[in-house]
Parts: C-alpha cells; sequence; structure tokens
C-alpha cells in the first residue's frame, strides 16, 4: 500500500518534508504544487493501512478531506503552523500545531526529531521570513556570518521558486527540487553541488532585478501597497519581494497585488516585523483568503474589492483608522 506526503511547495514544507525522510526515509506518493496551493488532500486517496504524512498546509483549508482519509482508516501524521480550527481528536491523527508568530513547519519538525537535522530547519525559517528564529535556533551550529548568510539566501531562493500560479511560473516543480534536495544531508554539499541551486541563484538575481523601478501605489507611514503587472517575473518573485520589504520597514504593514491574467488580483500580506499579527485576520475577510498572523494573501480578489481591501488594510495597521 502506498504512503502519501503532502507538502505545500514553499521552502518551510520542502525542508520538513526533507528532515522528515533523513530520519524516516520511506517511499512515497509526492503531492505538492506552488505555494498557493493548499487543498491537496483532496488528491489523497488512501485507505486502512496507508500513512499520509501532511507538513505546512492549513488543516482548516482540507478539513473535509482530513475528515474523509480519517473515516477511511489512514494514519495522518501533521506538521503546521497555519490556522487550524477544530482539530480531529483521534488516534489515527498525530497533529503537531502552533500557530506562534515565530515558528513554522519545519521548526516543529526539528522540534520532533530533537535537532537531528537543525540546518535544513535554518534554511527552512529563513525561507518563511523568520530571521530572527533562524538565527537563534541556529546558535548550536557556531556557524560564522557568512555561513548563516548562505542557509538565508538558499531559504530564499527555495521559497522563490515556490511562487507562481501555475507550475509553468516556477523554474523547478517542487516535487522534482524536493528530489534534488534529498540527495544532500548538508545544505552546505546542496549550494556548492547542485546545479538546481544554480538555476534558482540565476532566475532570482535576474527576477529581483525588475522590482528595483516599483514605486507603491499607496505610501504611508504605517502601510504601503504595491500593484505588479501580469507577468512571470511577478508571479515568482511577489514573496521574496514582500519579506525584502517587511524586513527593510519593519514597522510597516506591506501588501503586493498582482494583477491576474482574467482580472482581479493574487494577495501577498506581510504583517510589520514589530508585530506580526492580523495578516491571516485581515486576508480571511475576503474569499480565497487565509494565511498565518505575519504573513497571509488571497488567491483572488476581485478587481471591484480593490478599494474594499485598501479599507480593511487601513482599519487592520493604521492607528488613525482603529
Amino acid at each position: 500500500m502506498p504512503d502519501f506526503d503532502v507538502f505545500n511547495g514553499d521552502a518551510d514544507g520542502i525542508c520538513a518534508l526533507h528532515q522528515l525522510r533523513l530520519a524516516e526515509p520511506r517511499e512515497s506518493v509526492l503531492v505538492t504544487g506552488v505555494k498557493r496551493d493548499i487543498a491537496l488532500l483532496q488528491q489523497v486517496e488512501a485507505v486502512r493501512g496507508d500513512a499520509v504524512t501532511v507538513l505546512d498546509i492549513s488543516m482548516d483549508k482540507n478539513r473535509d478531506d482530513l475528515q474523509r482519509l480519517l473515516n477511511a482508516g489512514a494514519q495522518v501524521q501533521y506538521f503546521d503552523h497555519h490556522f487550524a480550527g477544530d482539530i480531529p481528536d483521534t488516534p489515527q491523527l498525530d497533529a503537531h500545531i502552533d500557530t506562534s508568530a515565530e515558528v513554522c513547519s519545519s521548526l516543529l519538525v526539528n522540534r520532533h526529531l530533537q535537532g537531528a537535522y537543525l540546518p535544513w530547519a535554518v534554511v527552512a525559517a529563513f525561507g518563511d521570513n523568520l530571521f530572527d528564529a533562524a538565527r537563534k535556533v541556529a546558535e548550536p551550529l557556531g556557524l560564522d556570518a557568512a555561513a548563516l548568510a548562505e542557509l538565508e539566501q538558499l531559504g530564499t531562493l527555495i521559497n522563490y521558486n515556490a511562487y507562481g500560479v501555475t507550475l509553468a511560473d516556477l523554474h523547478i516543480a517542487p516535487a522534482q527540487l524536493y528530489r534534488e534536495i534529498s540527495s544532500y544531508a548538508d545544505p552546505f554539499a546542496f549550494i556548492a553541488q547542485s546545479p538546481a541551486y544554480q538555476t534558482l541563484a540565476r532566475g532570482y538575481a535576474d527576477d529581483i532585478a525588475h522590482t528595483e523601478a516599483l514605486q507603491p501605489a499607496v505610501d504611508e507611514p504605517e502601510i504601503a501597497l504595491y500593484l505588479l503587472p501580469d507577468a512571470a517575473w511577478t508571479r515568482r518573485i511577489g514573496g521574496v519581494f514582500g519579506n525584502m520589504l517587511a524586513r527593510r520597514a519593519p514597522a510597516r504593514a506591506h501588501a503586493l497585488l498582482t494583477l491576474l491574467p482574467d482580472g482581479g488580483y493574487r494577495v501577498s500580506v506581510r504583517a510589520p516585523l514589530e508585530n506580526k499579527a492580523g495578516a491571516d485576520e485581515l486576508c480571511m475577510q475576503f474569499p480565497s483568503g487565509g494565511g498565518r498572523k505575519g504573513a497571509a494573501g488571497i488567491n483572488h480578489l476581485p478587481a471591484d474589492r480593490y478599494d474594499d481591501f485598501v479599507r480593511a488594510f487601513r482599519a487592520m495597521y493604521c492607528k488613525a483608522a482603529a
């Protein structure tokens, strides 16, 4: 009978799975996709005796299919840091859920494995824009600043690769990138030896250069909102550009609205790094919205709701609007 590994295609999901499979190697069916493709359990058909591992996708967004799998008798292990809602109470479910702002799914796996593959957890935390948490958890490794910067860049590149509307937007499909990474217990060896790393580094450098000319459409002391055109590079760069803006102005909230091919916007929100709260609450006011306290998004914001979003964005983060 098959086992299933179901994981977000970003740095956190890939590194979480990589840690687990370094510790517990197994053949499995890989189920993943672009970062916003989180309703992944609908792709899984498992029965009694099957094992399903779920990493870095919201339990709340997969509730019906999780219950379907549990009813079918599958054993499910679940690691996540997004809003979960009610967690089923059954011995078939081994749930590791923590929505704290300074936690990501890879850090939960690292905790579960007692630090066995800590460098990959550090990579994931950097990729998830948890820079303080990454540096703190990395302390036992005794790395110098240059080595930490390498892990930061690797996390950024893996995360960058996950952003897109479809797999065609990405440089490397997440399942394939996981397979490339799975051969390397040491992230520094992956950096030095993998052609996949060079592919991502070149793509990132080309795409980030486009952002230098961008100016905010809403530019206020407490918030900034950017409108991005419909282009492959904007779909790829949106997440890491949002993280970059957040680090440059840690007291400010940021929103990136990327025009979609069929109209409307894909929205990415970063709460102020000095107060990582409210991003999930803001985005969940709109259909297809969700995420976590510090970073969240809306898969499709209709164009005629742009003003509604700006008002809600101000209400969430501007003191004068509160």
